[in-house]
């Protein structure tokens, strides 16, 4: 909320979260299965006629007394309750799923027997959750840091809040045991869904650390929110899930000193009175943390570090307010099953119900749709110049892609498709340019993904891409070609995660490359090789950032010679 009403600009609390993969190119496109398996429905975004959040929550909330479910970042709730204040009398209630109040994360421990004496416990025992940004930040959560300020409006908003905290999830790993459970029960779509979802976020986690370091958080919200309701909205919280507990708590939006005015602070900085009547010297008065990389939030020597932006503090003080926290997860109580939590059996049996099942996956809406790669045969035909192109997915790039597609093969020869994650889309976008690939029945052209980070720039970093909005006339819109990519058609390829033969990290380090994403590198080093026997120039066409050019000379220098720029 303090950054601004533009989508543009500083990305203070979002850097903590990766761009590639195992962040938001495997998220974006859940690893490559939502192209593969969910159906295409007809409801899709439209620039100037998409709903905003805002405008769904008035509608909803006007029209009589409303529940809130808020599983991520607080800013539409709180904005919405910041904007429409009259309206907080038809909010019933708000589940929040983040934070950490008591919490000790498990993540990072070395093993009480390691053998090994040089384990080095990582976040084992912080409060948070930021695997990204412990060292500056061991306190936060993703939810609460993503937006600090929101969760704290959330909180102290007058409205009954529930809060699902770390402190909960942390006790309801996905055991190998509910793991096994669920690959035996997958009577509807969504439940092969949600499993294969979940098997590529296994295939896909940090080491072999997933049954001890992957949990129910979201899931758990719903299934603890929805018994309390089915359970008369009873003041205590029972339901059969969680152990509730009330605790005075407040969300931290900055960090000590307090009530020092050092320009960092823009609820502080130049106003005679905090803006929303915070208090001058309380936990929102102070520094406010840049990023994960903030040497403000270093300690020397490599300790942990000290800030605490986006904290859950309990307290009781006049900034905490009540909220009921969920405390631990319940033991199943079917002592024969081999599954260690309750929510487990109502999880499988919730997702297998035929009831409210859903209607169709692709091959059932499409029962013609047939996985088949268009590649022409140029073999009598004279070739022109070989050409590669290097894009970063903005709308005007798809139009030059389709232009090359249209020009004469006997003028240029369209080797290969370089994109660059850097540029006015995310990186997995990448899945648009397959889709006018196969439209224009070239599935033979190879397609790399190259950065998605400005050379020189920290993997969490924000220096140049903040220039980008997110919204409308930014990522928004070239990520869905202003809302026409569904118009396409599916192209078999697509940006994938899929396993390999290794039992772990398979589609990081697998050998196999037809089940993981090329990269720009490999794209380059495969047609240069078949080309420079023959040839002698390679055109590269660029209408990006120049990342990924710049990145092949660095590791083939040989490739300055073959090398014609355009």
């Amino acid at each position: 909320i303090p950054q601004g009403l533009s989508t543009a600009g500083d990305c203070r609390c979002r850097q903590a979260i990766p761009v590639g993969v195992c962040g938001r190119l495997d998220i974006n496109s859940n690893y490559g299965l939502r192209r593969s398996f969910l159906p295409q429905g007809e409801r899709r975004y439209i620039p100037l006629q998409q709903p905003t959040a805002q405008r769904v929550m008035i509608d909803t909330v006007s029209a009589g007394r409303t529940t809130l479910f808020v599983i991520g970042s607080h800013t539409n709730v709180a904005l919405f309750l910041m904007t429409n204040p009259h309206l907080k009398t038809n909010i019933e209630h708000i589940y929040s799923m983040g934070g950490g109040v008591r919490s000790k994360n498990p993540t990072g421990c070395c093993p009480p027997d390691a053998a090994n004496p040089s384990c080095k416990p990582r976040q084992c025992g912080d409060r948070g959750n930021l695997f990204t940004a412990y060292t500056s930040n061991p306190y936060a959560e993703f939810n609460m840091f993503a937006d600090p300020f929101a969760a704290y409006q959330v909180r102290h908003s007058g409205i009954p809040v529930t809060l699902v905290p770390l402190d909960v999830t942390n006790s309801i790993p996905v055991s190998k045991e509910f793991f096994d459970a669920f690959e035996q029960q997958q009577e509807t779509f969504e439940a092969q869904y949600c499993f294969r979802s979940l098997e590529l976020t296994r295939d896909t986690w940090f080491g072999d650390q997933f049954y001890t370091s992957y949990f129910m958080w979201d899931s758990f919200l719903s299934g603890v929110a929805i018994s309390i309701m089915q359970h008369g909205d009873s003041y205590l919280g029972e339901n059969e899930f969680a152990e509730m507990e009330y605790l005075n708590i407040t969300a931290v939006t900055s960090n000590e000193p307090y009530g020092v005015n050092d320009g960092s602070n823009p609820f502080l900085y130049g106003r005679a009175i905090p803006k929303f009547h915070l208090q001058k010297a309380g936990v929102h008065s102070g520094y406010v943390q840049t990023g994960p990389q903030d040497p403000f939030c270093f300690v020397k020597g490599g300790g942990k570090g000290k800030c605490q932006t986006g904290r859950i503090h309990q307290g009781s003080n006049s900034e905490a307010v009540q909220v009921l926290v969920a405390q631990r997860a319940r033991p199943n109580q079917d002592v024969h099953s081999p599954m260690n939590r309750q929510f487990f059996n109502s999880f499988l049996d919730v997702l297998n119900l035929h009831r409210q099942s859903g209607r169709f996956n692709l091959t059932t809406q499409f029962p013609y749709y047939r996985e088949i790669l268009y590649k022409p045969n140029f073999a009598n035909q004279t070739r022109g110049r070989p050409v590669i192109f290097d894009m970063d997915m903005s709308a005007g790039d798809f139009l030059a892609l389709i232009y090359l597609l249209k020009a004469p093969l006997e003028k240029i020869d369209l080797k290969g498709i370089l994109v660059s994650g850097n540029g006015w889309a995310i990186a997995a976008t990448i899945d648009v340019v397959y889709d006018i690939l196969h439209m224009m029945g070239r599935d033979d052209i190879p397609v790399g993904l190259g950065h998605v980070n400005a050379l020189g720039t920290p993997t969490l970093g924000c220096k140049y891409v903040k220039a980008v909005p997110h919204g409308s006339g930014g990522l928004l819109d070239s990520d869905t070609l202003f809302g026409l990519a569904r118009s396409l058609p599916r192209s078999p390829r697509r940006h994938t995660a899929e396993k390999s033969a290794v039992q772990f990290g398979a589609p990081r380090h697998g050998d196999r490359r037809a089940l993981r994403q090329a990269s720009a590198l490999e794209v380059w080093q495969s047609i240069s090789e078949s080309l420079r026997p023959r040839h002698g120039k390679i055109t590269v066409l660029t209408s990006g950032p120049l990342t990924n050019l710049a990145s092949i000379l660095d590791v083939d220098k040989s490739g300055i010679e073959v090398i014609k720029v355009r």
